[in-house]
C-alpha cells in the first residue's frame, strides 16, 4: 500500500537514533531539533482567540469568514506589491489548519494518474526538504523525484537536471521559498523559468512560503511566487498557488492558521476536496488570525530576534564548521566534520546538544555529471554530513549550544 511506502518522520528517527544515548546528566539538554518557534505570541492574538470563545458551539464553513480572507489578500497585496483589485478573496483565497495539511492535500488534488496518458505521475520535491512534500506525493499515487539542493546549485533546485520525459510527467513541482533547511531565498530569475516551464508541461507549482517573513536584510525581503506572477502580467495566477502561515511570523504554531492562494480554477477544485475532507478554522481561530494578519510591528520584532540569534550564533561556529549565513529562515544548515548521525549521537551524548542529521530531510536526489562530485548516482543524499540547527529557544541557550558544539568539535580526533 502507500502507507508502507512512507519513510518515517525525521524526528521518530533522531528518537531512534538517540534511544540508547544517556547524554552528559551534569548539563542540561538544549534542543535544537526542531523548528518550533518559542518567542512569545502576540497578546492582542491571543486575546481575540479569547474573547471569541462564543462560536465554539457553531460548525465553521470550510471556506472561512470572508473577513478572514480579506485579511489575508489585504497582507498578500501590501507585502508583494500586489494591485488590490488582482486577487479576489471570494476565488483565489482559503483559510487551512496550517500549510501542513495543506501541503498535503494539494496532491491529493491536482494529482491525476490518467492525466497524462499511461505514464505514472511524477511529483518533484527540493531535497532536502519539508517531508509533507514526499508523503503527499506517495499517497497520492505518484512518483517522487528529488532534486539536490547543494552548494554547487547554491541550494536551489536545479531545474536543467530534469529531462523531457520527467517534465511531461510532471503534474507538480514543490518549491519551498525560503528554503527549509538551508534558507535559501529563490530569485525571479528561477520563478520565471519554472513558470514557463509549468505553461510548457502542464503542471502546478506549489510555492511553501512559510518562511516568507523571517529574513537577514530588513531592506530586501523574500520574493513571492504571486510577486513574480504579477510582474509578468499573470493577474490569473496560472498554475501557481502559495501557502503561508502564521506559525512561523507569529509564533502562533499551535494555532493551526494559515492560506492557500493563487490561480482560481485550482482553488474551486483545492475546496471541493476540501469540504469533504472536512477541514475548517474554528471561529476564534479566525478572529485572531485577522488580527495576526493585519499587524506588522509583532513580525519587525519577532524578525530581530531571530537575527540577532542567527549573527551570534554564526560569529561563534564560523571557523570551526562550515556553515553560510542563511539569507532568510531560522536554521542553520551546518556541514560536519564526520558522519552526519555519528555527530549527532556523540554531540547529544557529550554536551547534551540535540540537533539534526541533515540525511533525514533529503534523499537520493538527482544531479547530472557536470554537477557536484558524486553526482549523477542514485545514492547521492545532500542532507548527508550536514545538521540542521534551529535557532528557536533564547538568545543565551542558542549561544551555550554554539560554545558546547565548539567544545565537542574541539575532542574530535585530527
Amino acid at each position: 500500500s502507500f502507507l508502507e511506502q512512507l519513510h518515517p518522520y525525521p524526528f521518530t528517527k533522531l528518537n531512534a537514533l538517540l534511544a540508547d544515548v544517556s547524554g552528559d546528566s551534569s548539563k542540561s539538554i538544549i534542543s535544537m531539533a526542531m523548528g518550533e518557534p518559542q518567542h512569545a505570541p502576540p497578546d492582542f492574538a491571543l486575546k481575540a482567540l479569547v474573547d471569541n470563545l462564543g462560536g465554539i458551539n457553531r460548525y465553521p464553513s470550510t471556506v472561512g469568514d470572508i473577513r478572514l480572507r480579506q485579511a489575508i489578500t489585504a497582507w498578500l497585496c501590501q507585502r508583494y506589491q500586489i494591485p488590490a483589485s488582482v486577487i479576489d478573496p471570494a476565488t483565489m483565497v482559503l483559510p487551512v489548519l496550517g500549510t501542513r495539511e495543506a501541503l498535503f492535500a494539494i496532491a491529493q488534488t491536482v494529482v491525476n494518474k490518467s492525466n497524462k496518458g499511461d505514464e505514472d505521475p511524477l511529483v518533484i520535491i527540493p531535497s532536502p526538504f519539508y517531508q509533507i512534500y514526499e508523503g503527499a506525493a506517495i499517497m497520492a499515487g505518484a512518483e517522487p523525484l528529488y532534486l539536490a539542493c547543494d552548494k554547487e546549485s547554491a541550494f536551489f533546485p536545479c531545474l536543467d537536471d530534469v529531462t523531457e520525459e520527467q517534465w511531461r510527467r510532471c503534474q507538480l513541482m514543490y518549491v519551498c521559498n525560503p528554503a527549509n533547511p538551508t534558507g535559501a531565498v529563490l530569485t525571479g530569475k528561477f520563478y520565471r523559468q519554472l513558470i514557463e516551464l509549468a505553461d510548457r508541461y502542464d503542471f502546478v507549482i506549489a510555492s511553501d512560503e512559510c518562511y516568507s517573513e523571517i529574513y537577514l536584510d530588513e531592506a530586501v525581503a523574500p520574493i513571492g511566487l504571486l510577486e513574480v506572477c504579477q510582474r509578468l502580467g499573470r493577474s490569473d495566477f496560472s498554475r501557481c498557488l502559495v501557502f503561508n502561515s502564521l506559525s512561523k511570523r507569529s509564533n502562533l504554531a499551535g494555532m493551526r492558521s494559515g492560506f492557500v492562494a493563487g490561480d482560481a480554477k485550482l482553488m474551486a477544485v483545492f475546496l471541493l476536496y476540501r469540504t469533504y475532507h472536512g477541514s475548517a478554522m474554528p471561529f476564534h481561530h479566525q478572529e485572531a488570525s485577522i488580527a495576526a494578519w493585519g499587524d506588522e510591528p509583532h513580525v519587525i520584532e519577532n524578525r530581530a530576534l531571530y537575527r540577532e540569534k542567527i549573527s551570534a550564533v554564526v560569529s561563534v561556529l564560523n571557523g570551526a564548521f562550515e556553515l553560510d549565513m542563511p539569507a532568510a529562515g531560522f536554521c542553520l544548515w551546518v556541514k560536519t566534520p564526520i558522519n552526519d548521525e555519528i555527530f549527532t549521537r556523540d554531540l547529544f551524548q557529550q554536551q547534551h546538544v540535540k540537533v539534526l542529521p541533515g540525511r533525514y530531510l533529503a534523499r537520493a536526489s538527482t544531479r547530472l555529471s557536470n554537477h557536484a562530485e558524486g553526482s549523477g548516482s542514485k545514492n547521492y543524499n545532500p542532507g548527508e554530513n550536514y545538521i540542521r540547527m534551529a535557532l528557536v529557544e533564547p538568545l543565551d541557550l542558542c549561544l551555550e549550544a554554539a560554545k558546547r558544539m565548539l567544545d565537542f568539535e574541539a575532542n574530535l580526533p585530527k
